[in-house]
């Protein structure tokens, strides 16, 4: 008997997929993968449900959220699964963000070298902590280190 087109348990697609029922479950809850109940009321899940998981694990490695995430397999025609040249499209704009990421975690770590340098640790002279005296332009009251861009 063929079972390339009979649809997955979810016991078949975590282990296929590489992730615990639970992601399942809880993907499932957020909207990005879809079900069907069996006559036993259990999960059954289509083949092309893989191919979401993959793409969702995917921007995940990326620091991709999963309400982003979901509003990118939202805006696929008919909820389809998502293609190569959806991925090339997608992926295009969240490499200038991973880029944008990597350049602030770099010169963070070039500030962090100087600091290391130093050992000075003072918070007004510090180039890690206080860059350029900006906490006294900024006001008084405690000032944090700049956020890394999503």
């Amino acid at each position: 008997m063929a079972t390339k087109n009979l649809p997955l348990s979810v016991g078949e697609l975590a282990e296929r997929a590489g992730v615990a029922v639970s992601a399942l479950h809880y993907y499932e809850s957020r909207g990005l993968i879809r079900s069907q109940r069996s006559a036993g009321n259990q999960r059954r899940y289509a083949r092309a449900e893989l191919r979401r998981v993959a793409f969702i694990r995917a921007a995940q490695q990326l620091g991709i959220g999963l309400a982003e995430i979901g509003e990118a397999l939202a805006a696929l025609p008919e909820q389809r699964t998502p293609t190569k040249a959806d991925w090339a499209r997608l992926s295009a704009h969240w490499r200038e963000r991973l880029e944008a990421r990597i350049a602030a975690l770099q010169a963070l770590r070039d500030r962090l070298d100087g600091c290391i340098g130093c050992g000075c640790l003072s918070l007004r002279a510090c180039a890690l902590y206080n860059p350029a005296d900006a906490c006294a332009q900024q006001g008084s009251g405690a000032q944090r280190l700049p956020t890394l861009p999503e």
